[in-house]
Order: C-alpha cells, then sequence, then structure tokens
C-alpha cells in the first residue's frame, strides 16, 4: 500500500509515518519543512521525501500521477491561530488552496485512491457555549486559521457526494506528545510547559489559566487515524478526534509540578485573539467504528516526558 502524508515531518505526521512504516506501507511524504524537520523521520529516504509546498499544483499533479497512492492523509497546514490573522491571505492560500489542489488532483488523476484524510480542528467551534463539541454543534470560527479548516471540511465533503472521492475529516482537539516543538509559534501549549519545567523558566498563562481542552496523546490520534482508514463507514463523514473529557490549563500546570516533583514561575497575561475558552470533544461516532483512547493524562504525560530525544 502507498501513502503519501502531506505536512509528514511534523509532529503528528512523523508519528503517523512511523505507525506505518512498520506496517510495510510504502510511505512518501511531501513537506516544505516550513516547520517540520527533516530529522524527525530520517527513517524515510530521500526518494520518499518530496521538499515541496502542496500549492505547486505541477509537482504535486505529478506526483500523484505516478505513484497512484492508496491513502492520502493531509496535514500541512498554517496551523497556527496567530499566524492566521497577522498573515490571513498566505494563510488562505495554503490552507484552502493547497487542500483544494490535493482534493482535484487526486480527483482527476488518481484512480486508486481509498481514502483521503483531512485534517481539521477544534478550533472550527469557536466559544459556542455548548459542551461537548459535537460535529454537529453551531460553527462560530473565531480566526481565519478556523474558517480555512471548516471550509476544507465541506471541500472534502463536497468531494465525496459530487465526485465519490473516499474522504474523511478529523477535527483533532488538543494533541499533544514527543516531537512537538516547544520553539515553533505553532507549538501546543503542553509542548511549551513542558520546555518551562525542563528548563526552569516562567510559564505565561494567556488568561486564568481557567480555560479547558481536550488533550489528547499523538499515540491515540494515530489509533483513531487507523481505525478511520481500516473503516469504510468512515467515508463521506467528520469526525470529533479528542478523549472526551476535558481539563484546565492550571490543573495541567499541577500534573507537571506532581511528575517533576517541583515546581516553576508562572506569570497571566492577557488572552490572546481567537483563544477559546472552553472546549472537549464529544467522541461517541468514532468510537462506534472502535476507536477507544488508551492514555489517560497521566500516562501520556509521563510517557512523553520521558521520552528520549524529546
Amino acid at each position: 500500500m502507498k501513502m503519501l502524508i502531506t505536512g509528514g515531518a511534523g509532529f503528528i505526521g512523523s508519528h503517523l509515518a512511523e505507525f506505518y512504516c512498520d506496517k510495510k506501507y510504502e510511505i512518501f511524504i511531501l513537506d516544505d519543512l516550513s516547520t517540520g524537520h527533516r530529522s524527525n523521520v530520517e527513517f524515510i529516504d530521500d526518494k520518499h521525501f518530496i521538499k515541496s509546498c502542496i500549492t505547486n499544483k505541477s509537482l504535486v499533479e505529478d506526483l500523484i500521477k505516478k505513484e497512484q497512492f492508496d491513502i492520502v492523509i493531509h496535514l500541512a497546514a498554517v496551523v497556527s491561530v496567530v499566524e492566521s490573522i497577522n498573515n490571513p491571505i498566505r494563510s488562505q492560500k495554503i490552507n484552502i488552496d493547497g487542500t483544494l489542489n490535493l482534493l482535484e488532483t487526486n480527483r482527476r488523476h488518481n484512480e486508486n485512491l481509498k481514502r483521503f484524510i483531512f485534517a481539521s480542528s477544534a478550533a472550527v467551534y469557536g466559544n459556542t457555549k455548548s459542551l461537548p463539541k459535537k460535529t454537529d454543534s453551531f460553527i462560530d470560527p473565531e480566526s481565519p486559521y478556523a474558517i480555512e479548516k471548516y471550509t476544507g471540511e465541506q471541500y472534502t465533503k463536497i468531494y465525496n457526494n459530487l465526485y465519490k472521492l473516499p474522504t474523511t475529516s478529523l477535527r483533532f482537539f488538543n494533541v499533544y506528545g514527543p516531537r512537538q516543538d516547544p520553539n515553533s509559534p505553532y507549538s501546543g501549549v503542553l509542548s511549551i510547559m513542558k520546555s518551562k519545567f525542563a528548563n526552569n523558566e516562567t510559564f505565561t498563562f494567556y488568561g486564568d489559566g481557567k480555560q479547558t481542552r481536550d488533550f489528547v496523546y499523538v499515540k491515540d490520534l494515530v489509533q483513531a487515524v487507523s481505525v478511520v482508514i481500516n473503516n469504510e463507514e468512515s467515508s463521506g463523514e467528520i469526525f470529533n478526534l479528542g478523549t472526551g473529557k476535558q481539563i484546565s490549563l492550571i490543573n495541567m500546570f499541577e500534573k507537571f509540578e506532581i511528575l517533576y516533583k517541583r515546581t516553576i514561575d508562572k506569570k497571566f497575561t492577557t488572552v490572546r485573539s481567537g483563544d477559546i475558552k472552553e472546549s472537549y470533544a464529544q467522541i461517541e461516532a468514532l468510537k462506534n467504528l472502535g476507536y477507544s483512547p488508551k492514555y489517560s493524562i497521566e500516562e501520556g504525560l509521563e510517557e512523553y516526558i520521558n521520552y528520549v530525544g524529546s
């Protein structure tokens, strides 16, 4: 089986590549390394690593025509809310035009496609009051990034409805784990918190620290993607990908204190534009396909903290 992972040199993509390499898939990675790292996927040889952007139409067309991928996992994106606010034109070009380029090229030139996975985000829900977040909950995007992810979902759904392309969208909640880069502006809050504890530096809360998130360990995400790929009932659907549980950032800070057996300084500043107050996922639809999160917060954090090279 041939698989293309766009953004595959990033945090999440590298774990998916590793998992499917172990399963003897032939993995190709398309990544411009704007945020990913070649070192994350040293097990991928240069023949299978293409350093380019998803907006490069001729390259994407040539690659898909030649390789006829069975599976495409589309992760490549501008993933920072702040970056999308500061530079919405660039963000739109990659997150919408790039996604459409992949969908259309697969529609026209890939007769072998069995599943196209689109990585969406819980950001699409915005600050809507209802909890847990359901896939049919009211959508109220509060940033260009959130609008772009919602648009990508709708394109993948339309390509399923109109052209029978086997697409599935997954709304990622807050994913954490090894290979998250704490120095990147795109980094998740837990990788930053981990870095501050490791280096005994001050951690900054944006707001009061009471905002809640559904933190899902990257190995549980990999399991969920595998479930979706192996289940034809997922075609044309949108799923939440989280744990179904919420925890506040201040409580996460306390769990780091327990694991590190010490504390660090913390400070509080104003909330950032586009940030969400409360969020956690309803995951029953994904559970019905066979997904079952294995990692508790404590188990995920302990493995993350003890990961060699993290």
